[in-house]
């Protein structure tokens, strides 16, 4: 992907995209402390990862190669920062006790399907032809949709069954997919240029 694969247009789209997220991530953040929410922390974690994720689309387009391919990795690091906050505060959850409210849970889990549906749909046209960092902030923000739809499951679950397991578990299901998608782009950004491999050495 180069400056020139950007219109005008798509990185007003990107940029939109990660103002969103932004938004997102600090709204959600603060109702995971307030009601102690596995899933929803590590959701708002998802969020600040994709707006790290569309800034570096943003930034990286006029790179060199070489140079964008160092960023595709660095993107892959930033898709597992939600495994790993998921994974903390799942730990903490268990060490502590307690249930997220449910109500809030599910409302806020709708949200938040709200805000990447919009994101997900935004980004259709850089899923692919644009390199692994196109591809990989349409990717984070499909995987961000299914998550949402497991965390309003749990605050459904958890409205007759009064336990946290269900918020952990949606929790936890969140870092198994971005740490997948971190292996994707991982992988593609290995395959796209692998005369790359050569200089590297």
């Amino acid at each position: 992907m180069d400056s020139r694969d950007l219109t005008s247009s798509m990185r007003r789209i990107v940029a939109i995209v990660a103002a969103l997220n932004l938004i997102a991530c600090v709204v959600e953040g603060v109702i995971a402390w307030r009601i102690g929410s596995v899933a929803l922390f590590a959701d708002a974690a998802d969020f600040l990862e994709d707006f790290l994720i569309n800034t570096l689309v943003l930034v990286a387009a006029g790179w060199p190669l070489a140079s964008r391919r160092k960023a595709s990795y660095a993107l892959a690091g930033l898709i597992l920062l939600p495994a790993l906050a998921a994974l903390w505060t799942a730990i903490h959850r268990i060490l502590e006790g307690g249930t997220p409210q449910p109500l809030v849970l599910g409302a806020t889990g709708v949200g938040a399907l709200v805000v990447n549906l919009v994101c997900a749909v935004l980004l259709m046209r850089l899923r692919s032809g644009h390199g692994s960092l196109g591809r990989g902030a349409w990717l984070a923000a499909r995987n961000d949709a299914l998550a949402n739809v497991l965390i309003i499951a749990a605050g459904a679950v958890m409205l007759v069954w009064a336990s946290p397991v269900p918020d952990i578990v949606v929790g936890l299901v969140i870092a198994a997919v971005n740490a997948g998608a971190a292996v994707e782009v991982f992988r593609e950004a290995r395959e796209e240029h692998p005369e790359l491999e050569l200089d590297d050495d």
